[in-house]
């Protein structure tokens, strides 16, 4: 009678390696403490990707009050978005997959049917599965599988567009401020259009940026915001007061979509 290596797993003597080996004796439990402890994680942190959550009704009366002030002392535009996300980042999903099946696979080697081919790829089709659900599910979890360099390049790249479809680079002289929040990317950007840009530069807009994210980090997405409208008021304020004839080009708002 042939005996398989997976069948001596735990065996003193043989030759397995210790994690196939500490998979034999403690696999299941360590893939349902894995899955418990993630699954936990996002849920406890889902807020963090929940716009309205983040601005309550009260919240949004806060900001929206503080972007009126701070417009009333300058000719300038500010517009103040905020998207629970960027992008879908579906190749999150798959990759949440793939390692779902790699992970489940690695634990549970000792278990798994291997002279039943078909019973082993439909597990790993179903561990994949849930992978890839709960990375929809739990923006949390689908964060972790999304590099830095793409994060940054589609919240980039969702700002502009916003700039442009909000009329902010329409404005009489060139003064519109978008301050732009993307949740799940956890970017913040502030662009400027070209007249006030001349005058402050990138140094004021980077400023701006660090000091939003410092609050938002502390866990107040309205603080972030009343933060970011001051100091673009201020600067807007300083180089563009309010004159007599000036006109509110566009609407006093806030902005809050889920992409």
């Amino acid at each position: 009678m042939v005996t398989s290596f997976l069948e001596t797993a735990g065996r003193e003597g043989t030759w397995l390696p210790v994690w196939a080996s500490a998979s034999a004796r403690y696999g299941p439990l360590l893939l349902a403490a894995l899955v418990v402890a993630v699954v936990l994680r996002a849920l406890l942190r889902r807020r963090r990707y929940d716009a309205r959550a983040g601005l309550d009704d009260d919240a949004q009366a806060a900001v929206r009050a503080a972007l009126v002030a701070a417009e009333s002392r300058t000719e300038g535009e500010i517009v103040p978005v905020v998207l629970e996300r960027s992008d879908r980042h579906p190749e999150a999903c798959w990759l949440a997959a793939l390692v779902a099946l790699l992970v489940g696979s690695a634990l549970l080697v000792s278990f798994l049917p291997w002279q039943e081919p078909l019973l082993v790829l439909a597990f790993q089709v179903t561990v994949g599965g849930v992978g890839w659900l709960l990375a929809w599910l739990l923006p949390d979890l689908k964060r972790l599988f999304i590099t830095e360099a793409r994060a940054t390049e589609v919240a980039e790249e969702q700002a502009v567009q916003e700039f442009h479809r909000l009329g902010l680079h329409r404005t009489r002289n060139a003064t519109g401020v978008l301050l732009f929040v993307s949740l799940l990317e956890r970017r913040v950007i502030v662009l400027g259009d070209e007249g006030i840009h001349a005058k402050v530069g990138d140094d004021h807009w980077t400023a701006t940026t660090q000091a939003v994210l410092k609050r938002i980090a502390a866990g107040s997405l309205k603080d972030g915001l009343l933060e970011g409208i001051g100091l673009c008021g201020a600067v807007l304020a300083e180089h563009f007061p309010i004159r007599p004839d000036d006109v509110n080009e566009l609407p006093d708002r806030l902005i809050v979509r889920r992409e």
